[in-house]
């Protein structure tokens, strides 16, 4: 097996994100839940390993962030990705910086990039300062995430506070200027001491050039989008066909069912609109405190809903509303009794005949895969921008096909819940 592009994704959601990217722009793309103790198949381009880094110690994240490279350098690959949230969160002292410093200096890579734009769904970078619309990210929604809140956009200062090197930019007018401007700006950059370059992008158009200046760079850090720009590269070294269908995947069937943990702006919205039309049942994380048989309760209500159509069950709720309970329970005590919750809910549902599934928010599908021994997931059609429909890759090649979509909380239209399943093969 010889992969052109290996990628390390702090998240699920994000590697799926990423892996979306990487299919839509034609390179045949399966993600491996954290390291493979396998090799895979041999009609792969490009491979990304997600693991759950983002909220850890840093020094874990480093450990399993180098034990996916060791992997991904053994499959052959040509160039390493890193990616992180287009939101660029992490905790105060990582982990983006740290995890970026390590696996560069075990490439001896002296420079790489930052770039978590990611223009279609509303991430921009000018100046160096992260906007989600038309808002800085310090006065967005993502000020009051729970885990990582985010409430400086100077993306220089705050990845600059996170490393022991240095950090510079490269301007919107120079990437204006297209791909050979932009790596002028990056070797200046490294003559003047910098190891990673911040780079602005308004566009679609900005990626491109970015990802062909990016060709030679041995390790790329970015968020989703910068995947739009880098298949080029392989295409016109000859190691990547000018046309291929890469987002093909085998016809499931089964019932429909939608698990929703994330508490993100976007997701309140899309549980709303789901609301509205389907059946919902709510967890309450104070009666799983007391020790309530919640599991056992949604699983009732939905075997008795789910064969007339989806079903919604979510712990989504509004920002006041997390705070009372981190406030009473304790910020990991809550999210971990929601995400485990959540995952025996959607191990009972699969048994109930589930075999389409959406998952809203990273730390929920990460809980999700795990309980349902998903080790890979095969990347198909896109839903919503860094969104695409998969299907589970398991040990155990029996067990019927199980279509997954895993969300990021941010992503998505108000209706995506309710038209994803046009999306796939019936």
């Amino acid at each position: 097996m010889t992969v052109l592009l290996g990628c390390i994704a702090d998240d699920f959601t994000g590697g799926t994100d990423l892996a979306g990217m990487l299919v839509k722009a034609g390179m045949r793309t399966v993600q491996m839940i954290g390291v493979p103790q396998e090799p895979i198949g041999d009609d792969i381009d490009a491979v990304v390993i997600a693991l759950k880094s983002r909220t850890t110690p840093a020094e874990d994240a480093i450990a399993e962030s180098l034990a996916a490279l060791r992997w991904l350098q053994k499959a052959g690959c040509r160039q390493f990705y890193f990616k992180y949230c287009s939101t660029f969160d992490s905790t105060a002292k990582g982990n983006i910086g740290p995890v970026g410093e390590a696996l560069m200096q075990a490439l001896g890579s002296k420079f790489t990039i930052a770039c978590p734009a990611f223009p279609v769904n509303g991430r921009t970078i000018y100046k160096g300062h992260l906007f989600v619309g038309d808002i800085l990210l310090s006065d967005s929604g993502m000020r009051h995430h729970p885990l990582t809140p985010m409430t400086d956009a100077s993306l220089v200062r705050v990845l600059q506070a996170q490393i022991k090197g240095k950090v510079g930019l490269a301007e919107h007018s120079t990437v204006l200027k297209g791909a050979e401007a932009i790596r002028a700006r990056f070797k200046a950059l490294e003559a003047e001491g910098c190891n990673f370059a911040v780079v602005d992008a308004l566009s679609n158009d900005d990626l491109m050039s970015i990802g062909a200046a990016c060709a030679d760079m041995p390790l790329v850090t970015a968020g989703s989008g910068i995947a739009l720009g880098l298949p080029q590269n392989f295409r016109r070294a000859g190691l990547l066909a000018e046309s291929q269908v890469a987002d093909a995947l085998p016809t499931t069937g089964g019932l429909r069912a939608v698990i929703s943990g994330s508490c993100s702006v976007a997701t309140q919205g899309q549980v709303a609109a789901m609301r509205v039309v389907h059946p919902a049942f709510n967890i309450d994380p104070f009666e799983l405190a007391r020790g309530s048989d919640v599991v056992a309760a949604a699983l009732a209500w939905a075997a008795s809903r789910i064969k007339d159509g989806p079903v919604l069950i979510y712990a989504t709720a509004a920002p006041e509303a997390v705070k009372a309970v981190q406030a009473q329970l304790g910020t990991e005590k809550a999210g971990s009794l929601v995400e485990e919750a959540l995952a025996a809910i959607t191990k009972g549902l699969v048994a109930l005949g589930v075999g389409q599934l959406i998952v809203a928010g990273g730390e929920t599908a990460g809980a999700v895969v795990k309980a349902l021994g998903v080790t890979g997931l095969r990347i198909g059609p896109e839903i919503d921008p860094g969104v695409p429909w998969t299907v589970g890759i398991t040990e155990d090649t029996s067990q019927r096909p199980l279509a997954l979509a895993l969300k990021s909380g941010n992503f998505g239209t108000p209706d995506f819940f309710l038209k994803a399943w046009s999306k796939l093969a019936s």
